[in-house]
């Protein structure tokens, strides 16, 4: 049977299936067992299907990720990431654009915390584009740096998508994370040297405000308090899988 007939059978399924408001899950589910049934041969296509979810679910490569997401999930409800965000505003005083570097420095150190973007992106746009849009930020600055900070929990470890490609190619799961530190630090430079560039070619994109100062000490103090925690949660997880001390897992 020709491919653009199987692809337009799993794709326009699938499709249909969540127009119909069935979960993603769900409709998945539904499209590949019709599939390996009408095309793999009826009951032998089933039984291929269940030992390759039975292969998948068994594998503890996937374990980190539950981990990660509890990870992050903690962090948030805590309200600790909230405070970070408003010290490390205070820290960057009357710089262009800075708003939108903050929501990129935030989303880098929760790409850290929590290995996935969806849940770093809700509390980042909930929390921050409100506040841009009363500053007169324009659309593209407010939210265009908050979806790119998303990217990144894709780029830093611990990455949940990370170890989903590590299981599938079947790759160590550390050497893989350690290998894409680098390249989404270097993602999370870039971005922000774009947005200072574009805010002093653009000004009217990030419009500057006046910016209550604070004292030197009690700044320092709250950096202790709510930053410095977390840059150790991150250090643990990321030094411990870098120096082999411990599997991503354990970390």
């Amino acid at each position: 049977m020709d491919w653009p007939f199987l692809m337009l059978f799993f794709f326009g399924g699938l499709s249909a299936l969540l127009l119909l408001g069935l979960p993603v899950a769900f409709a998945f589910l539904f499209v590949n067992v019709i599939g390996v049934y009408v095309f793999w041969g009826g009951a032998i296509g089933l039984q291929q299907l269940i030992l390759s979810i039975d292969s998948s679910i068994s594998t503890f490569v996937l374990v980190p990720v539950p981990m990660f997401i509890l990870m992050g999930t903690v962090i948030f409800h805590s309200g600790i990431a909230y405070r970070m965000i408003d010290v490390l505003d205070e820290w960057l005083g009357k710089i262009a654009g800075r708003l939108a570097l903050l929501s990129i420095g935030a989303g880098s150190l929760f790409a850290t915390l929590t290995g996935v973007a969806m849940g770093s992106v809700a509390m980042l746009g909930s929390t921050l584009v409100p506040d841009m849009e009363r500053r007169g930020y324009s659309k593209s600055m407010s939210i265009g740096p908050i979806l790119a900070s998303g990217s990144l929990a894709i780029m830093i470890p611990p990455s949940a998508l990370g170890v989903i490609l590590a299981s599938m190619g079947q790759f160590s799961v550390g050497k893989l994370l350690i290998g894409i530190l680098l390249p989404g630090l270097l993602l999370a430079v870039v971005y922000a040297t774009y947005v200072v560039i574009r805010c002093h070619i653009q000004p009217h994109l990030a419009p500057p405000y006046e910016v209550a100062s604070t004292a030197i000490g009690p700044r320092i103090m709250r950096t202790l308090q709510y930053v410095l925690p977390l840059v150790i949660i991150i250090g643990v997880v990321i030094g411990t899988i870098f120096a082999g001390v411990a599997t991503p897992t354990e970390a």
